[in-house]
């Protein structure tokens, strides 16, 4: 492979299906520890390519920043990848940044975070961009993530959407001085070109 040609978030086909060839939670935590990073799609086991420095450093500061706003304050945690997220019996995801305040929907266990966050932050790259603006966009919505952000180096900007129903409207994007009106991170007063470094 070329510097050319990246790889993208995909359907895993080095390793045999389980029998009935749908993955279940419990097959998923037999997995064998690679290396890899895996999720669980509605049953379809997913791999996502290693992020790339930009992405590590964007999704560093955001982690950071929220820290500050959430953990610190005393509001709730914070967690950056690779962490499990059950969303249901058949999907499991790891977000870049996941945001719980306390007395909302998730619960933390020995293993992993059972139920939808109330942030979840995904940094776009090459490989994984249209992965997150579609189908884990509508994984979040459906699993009832309040917020969800999408991170963007290459434009530093953050597409904020926020659950309407069972679905998200898309608020703005923002870049540059701009201020993300967060619901979930009330008080939340971090420029948005901040969290590009």
């Amino acid at each position: 492979m070329t510097i050319d040609v990246l790889p993208v978030a995909g359907t895993v086909s080095h390793l045999p299906p389980p029998p009935g060839g749908r993955w279940t939670v419990a097959d998923y935590e037999r997995l064998p520890d690679d290396g890899q990073r895996y999720e669980l799609i509605d049953g379809d086991l997913r791999m996502a390519p290693a992020p790339n420095p930009d992405h590590q450093h964007v999704s560093g500061l955001i982690f950071y920043y929220l820290m500050q706003y959430v953990q610190m304050s005393g509001r709730g945690r914070v967690f950056a990848a690779p962490i499990d997220v059950e969303l249901s019996p058949t999907t499991i995801v790891q977000p870049d940044v996941v945001v719980l305040l306390h007395g909302g929907a998730a619960a933390i266990t020995s293993q992993r975070i059972v139920g939808p966050p109330d942030l979840v932050v995904e940094v776009v790259s090459p490989g994984t961009a249209s992965y997150d603006r579609r189908e884990k966009r509508d994984l979040y919505a459906a699993a009832g993530v309040r917020e969800y952000w999408i991170a963007d180096p290459g434009h530093r900007a953050v597409e904020l959407l926020t659950l309407e129903g069972r679905g998200y409207r898309a608020e703005h994007v923002y870049l540059g001085q701009a201020i993300i009106p967060s619901a979930v991170v009330p008080g939340w007063t971090v420029a948005t070109d901040l969290l590009f470094g």
